[in-house]
């Protein structure tokens, strides 16, 4: 992180944001609190990796002296009361900054970065060091501090626009030490509690004057900057779950993070402690202008000549004073370097409490005490992170040569250069260096797990796989384990026989496929064969690897309409019908191909189906009914499933005609498993694969198989019997979904409800046959038109692989034990899809059965049969080679957080179909717990068990889990559908890496930040409510939604820029689109839609958010740091739950 900058006076916050209940505000109006010193933080804007600040003392406060107290930490607030965990450690901090998995960046501006002392031993005052900036390698820190250990990227780069950070010009000096009377700011904790919680804010200046070698007594401060909330993203602790002060009541648990400027209260003590502290930036994404006062605006404060920095020793205490640099703290032993002298070495990556200054006690009534909080600035931030991999990773072309080596963050732009192994936009790891040995897997906890999205689009600058066509023979594969040819097989005995490295066999190579090995035991024509140098290729399959050894027709397309009065009434028939005329031109086709080789087929249906004959030598099309819908069949065969080009009148007349033959129906009741059947029978007469695209608008309670009714139960939530919501209600759909698969029949599904639907039961097909479904509850064509159409669109034009089987082989040692997904499986090796497509993954977990080596490392190869739109059946094979550790701390090295949280996620999801929520949420927690706790006990220096200590590659574990155990689907508010959690429950089954990171910590835009003239983002930033300022417009997305937040104060001339309408009351939040306006800022907010919409696989629905509108509601749920409404805990509060977690675990 690089942190050598001038420092400099920070600048003022943006404007202070309404308060949350249950928190008395302090005046922020405007009008300075007595007494109350301003803080001269600058506006922390990014998310700063830092740590977290102390807890509130038990016992009596000691107020410390007025004069020229510490400045509030820059936003961060402790609840009193409240244990703040930081996220590295407690107690002591070994962490200076947060090596962030990337480097962590920041602006010029340098921030003193404070991190905490080392282990205080609890007895002895404290005093607070000024630190410097933090070292420029991170990964050095992290070595050496344990605490968080977070570290092995280097940081160099700039910082990231956005995340700005203004440093404090210089503390003032605290007049007097603190007594050390033991009535300690913090008291220790019993063992009940644990110890005090250790934060490092990172980047807070200390306030106080070092004593130089005086030792550290209990008495912490309280660290307190009440004005800023911990960032929210966490799941389920509230503060009130950490002991009270001494004697304090506690104060209400948050509704949300403090907003800047107001109080938060804190232990009550004789005197008040509070302070109240800046509001948050509002969102500037850089540093603000101007000190930022504590949460009031006023003259800013005097500066003084920066304190002498102090040395920390690792055991609390403090050595000589060195001589004074400029804000400063002294080096650590032996560490890395830091700051601004070249040469200090930084400290080590640890939160401490005593090292946060704390705001002063004494200047509000009782009744105002703040709450102490950690800063939220000073916790690992997601937007750091992905920013400092962005800009190291970003740039070099990711080459797949190396073994076991970690990709870039799927958030990061780069491209890849296929050397031997898979690319990552197919294969992606929880770790690329496992275990050896299966007792230290299951000490760590760390699930081994590979998230596979086979038939991934590859951006156009990358190849496509080659395909390979060894003729009649078919491809080399291994005699035993039937493995194929790939770079890892070895050649022997001249090239006539090579030795299998999945099992060991040795296989006999077939005459026309010998080759001469060079000096270096490769064979010579390593690089003209695919499947030799490269980890993707496809072979053509030869007549073997078809079904009854014949090869496949080309897959056909039904269309299957309900058209029962909710469907013709709403006007979603006539557009199916319109959009299909001009649609069906597009099917997909082979590369080379002139017309698409896909048959289609049309369906209407209600209470009774209607087939349509439209066979190209007709006038008209011709309709057959069948009204037997307990025993399905099909009326015709010949005029079914036609070629579109030849019968392109015949279906263009039947389109126009469907909306005005039911134009006047009263039949409300459909059926739905017929449905299925129908289409099931068409494919086997025809005899081929293909996909069903059903369009439905009701619950099925119309006479037939599969009728279902309404059992939804709001009641059942939270009970044993919550889990029934989840799965069908009958076994009928089961067993249809197996008939499906046999035959190839994929099925994907729009629904339209306006109640009540049973998608856990209407969906059990389309899941196992590898389909997708889309949900557009009260479809209205005005708002909604848009999204289904481009859903539509994208879903019949996209790559899809038809009748298809993948098998995972590995290497001796470790196998595939569990698959998640949209798939079935008849046996335990083979997952079956009816349909594949380029957005599906399947997420596969190993475990071992064997020691590994080191030497030789584990390989995985994922092989994949099935037949192409064209009807050409292939295999398509994916390779990846993986290192091997001795070592827990090599394990934790190589992790991959996004792809650990996609594995937990969809373990989660399908957990709450055999057990409660609450029993799967705490697993969740007890697993991550134990994951942290492995690595704080055998890989993190030692350092007082109040120290929070993550390892770098997972620092953000607690955050994303926290946004995981506050999802919808583990936690509802009451404003959510059980079709709602059935859906998303599916959805994110299925999702890849790059979808579920933004599913569950969405992204979130400053609009009015972005540049208009370039083409770039601008900087996203964290998601908490204290991050938006009323005068700002912002925009989020999770992959589903897009949201267009408008603030209350936000300039007239923007908002006619970008709604055309004169003021903030004139906006419509009813608006689908933004209005297409011919200026800068109009052009660059739709641009930015635009490309955020590419990027997904779904169209996201466009809300207009007004500030303090009804729908602000449903934005700020996606504000995941911040507390929910559901219950679930803000992510400071989560962190300091996660240590409590790991504590207990350790002791």
């Amino acid at each position: 992180m690089s942190v050598n900058q001038q420092a400099h006076t920070g600048p003022p916050y943006g404007q202070p944001q309404p308060g949350y209940q249950g928190y008395q505000q302090p005046a922020y109006g405007g009008q300075p609190l007595p007494g109350v010193p301003q803080s001269q933080y600058g506006a922390y804007n990014g998310p700063m990796p830092g740590y977290q600040q102390p807890v509130p003392p038990q016992g009596s406060l000691r107020a410390p002296p007025t004069s020229g107290a510490p400045p509030p930490a820059s936003g961060a607030s402790l609840p009193s009361g409240h244990l703040a965990y930081s996220q590295y450690g407690h107690g002591d901090v070994q962490n200076g900054i947060p090596a962030s998995a990337a480097p962590m960046q920041r602006p010029p501006a340098s921030q003193p970065f404070l991190p905490g002392s080392a282990p205080t031993p609890v007895s002895q005052t404290s005093t607070f060091q000024q630190y410097g900036p933090p070292p420029a390698s991170v990964q050095q820190l992290s070595n050496h501090m344990a605490g968080m250990t977070i570290g092995s990227t280097t940081a160099s780069a700039p910082p990231p626009a956005g995340l700005g950070y203004g440093p404090p010009t210089s503390v003032p000096p605290v007049s007097g030490s603190f007594s050390a009377t033991g009535s300690g700011l913090y008291t220790p904790y019993t063992a009940s509690q644990g110890p005090p919680p250790t934060s490092v804010s990172q980047g807070l200046p200390l306030a106080q004057p070092p004593f130089p070698g005086q030792p550290i007594s209990t008495q912490r401060l309280p660290t307190q900057v009440s004005g800023f909330a911990p960032p929210p993203s966490s799941t389920g602790i509230g503060p009130s779950s950490y002991p009270p002060t001494t004697g304090a009541p506690r104060p209400p648990t948050m509704p949300g993070p403090p907003l800047p400027g107001q109080t938060v209260a804190g232990p009550p003590t004789s005197q008040p402690n509070h302070v109240s502290s800046p509001p948050p930036p509002s969102a500037m994404s850089g540093p603000h202008p101007g000190p930022p006062m504590s949460g009031l605006h006023g003259p800013p404060p005097p500066t003084h000549p920066p304190q002498p920095g102090y040395q920390m020793q690792q055991n609390g205490s403090f050595g000589q004073v060195r001589g004074p640099q400029p804000n400063y703290g002294g080096a650590y032993p032996g560490t890395p370097n830091y700051g601004t002298q070249p040469g200090a070495p930084p400290p080590p990556k640890r939160l401490d409490p005593d090292s946060i200054p704390s705001p002063q006690l004494n200047e509000l009534p009782p009744q105002q005490k703040p709450r102490h909080r950690i800063d939220p600035d000073a916790i690992p931030s997601p937007i750091q992170v992905i920013e400092d991999d962005r800009s190291n990773r970003g740039s070099e072309p990711f080459v797949t040569g190396v073994r076991g080596q970690v990709p870039p963050l799927v958030t990061t732009n780069f491209l890849v250069k296929d050397q031997g192994n898979a690319s990552p936009r197919y294969i992606r790891c929880t770790s690329y260096n496992i275990p050896c040995t299966s007792d230290m897997a299951k000490q760590s906890q760390v699930p081994l797990a590979a998230v596979i999205k086979p038939l991934a689009t590859l951006p156009p600058e990358e190849t496509l796989p080659y395909l390979v066509d060894h003729g009649e023979s078919g491809p080399v594969r291994c005699n035993r384990c039937k493995a194929y040819m790939c770079p890892f097989m070895q050649f022997i005995e001249g090239g006539r026989r090579f030795q299998c490295c999945f099992c060991s066999c040795v296989t006999e190579v077939p005459p026309h496929y010998f080759q001469h090995l060079d000096h270096t035991g490769k064979r010579v024509d390593f690089y003209d064969r695919p499947e030799l140098s490269l980890g993707s290729y496809e072979f053509l399959a030869t007549v073997d690897y078809c079904k009854n050894n014949k090869f496949p027709s080309p897959p056909a397309f039904i269309f299957m309409i309900d058209v029962s009065y909710n469907a013709v009434k709403s006007g979603l028939v006539r557009l199916i019908c319109e959009e299909l005329k001009s649609l069906l031109d597009y099917l997909p086709r082979e590369g080379n191909m002139e017309e698409s080789a896909i048959r289609v087929g049309f369906v209407t249906y209600n209470k009774v189906l209607h087939f349509y004959n439209v066979k190209s030598s007709l006038a008209q099309p011709q309709m057959m009914v069948v009204s037997d819908v307990a025993d399905m069949f099909v009326p015709l065969l010949d005029g079914f499933l036609v070629n579109m080009n030849e019968s392109r009148t015949v279906i263009a007349s039947l389109l126009d005609q469907i909306p005005e033959m039911f134009a006047d129906t009263r039949e409300t009741e459909t059926v739905f498993a017929p449905v299925i059947q129908a289409g099931l029978e068409a494919l086997k007469a025809a005899e081929c694969a293909g996909k069903l695209f059903i369009f439905h608008t009701s619950l099925p309670i119309a006479e037939a198989p599969g009728k279902l009714k309404n059992r939804d139960d709001k009641k059942l939530i939270n009970t044993d019997k919550e889990k029934t919501l989840f799965q069908p209600q009958t076994s009928f759909y089961n067993n249809l979904a197996k008939d499906c698969v046999a035959q190839g029949c994929c099925v994907d599904l729009f629904l339209f409800p306006n109640q009540y639907l049973d998608v856990a039961t209407l969906g059990v097909v389309t899941y196992q046959t590898g389909g997708s479904i889309y949900k557009y509850a009260y479809f209205q064509l005005e708002t909604d038109q848009d999204r289904f159409l481009n859903d539509l669109r994208r879903d019949v034009q996209k790559e899809v692989g038809f009748d298809a089987v993948m098998r995972v082989r590995t290497s001796t040692g470790i196998r595939a034990t569990d698959f998640f997904g949209a798939f079935y499986m008849s046996n335990t090796t083979d997952v079956e899809m009816a349909g594949l497509d380029c957005d599906k993954t399947i997420t596969v977990e190993f475990k071992h059965d064997d020691k590994l080596s080191e030497d030789s490392g584990a390989l995985l190869q994922c092989a994949l049969l099935y037949t192409s739109c064209a009807g050409q059946r292939r295999l398509r094979i994916h390779n990846l080679s993986l290192n091997c550790c001795t070592q827990l701390a090599d394990l934790y090295r190589n992790c991959e957080t996004d792809t650990l949280i996609n594995y937990l996620a969809k373990y989660a999801y399908r957990g709450v179909l055999g057990s409660p929520v609450k029993t799967v949420r705490d697993a969740l927690i007890n697993q991550c717990a134990q994951i942290l706790a492995c690595y704080r006990k055998n890989c993190a220096s030692p350092s007082s068990a109040g120290q929070l200590i993550l390892p770098e590659c997972m620092k953000l574990l607690p955050v994303y889990l926290n946004c995981v155990l506050k999802s919808d689907v583990l936690q509802p508010g009451p404003e959510v559908t059980t079709d709602d959690r059935a859906y998303i429950r599916q959805l994110v089954t299925s999702m890849d890496v790059a979808e579920t990171n933004v599913f569950f910590y969405p992204r979130l835009l400053p609009l009015t930040k972005a540049d208009v003239d370039s083409d770039s983002l601008p900087a996203a930033i964290r998601n908490s409510e204290e991050r938006l300022s009323k005068g700002d417009i912002y925009l989020l997305e999770n992959g589903l939604n897009i949201f267009v937040w408008v603030g209350v104060n936000v300039q007239q001339g923007l908002i006619q820029n970008l709604f055309g309408v004169s003021s903030f009351s004139q906006i419509s939040n009813t608006l689908s689109t933004l209005p297409v306006l011919e200026n800068p800022f109009s052009k660059k907010v739709r641009s930015i839609v635009d490309m955020l919409q590419v990027q997904r696989s779904r169209y996201m629905k466009l809300i207009i958010v007004k500030q303090e509108d009804k729908l602000e509601m449903l934005f700020k749920h996606f504000l995941v740091e911040d507390k929910s409404l559901s219950g679930g805990a803000s992510y400071v509060d989560f962190l300091c739950h996660m240590h409590k977690e790991i504590r207990q675990l350790l002791s």
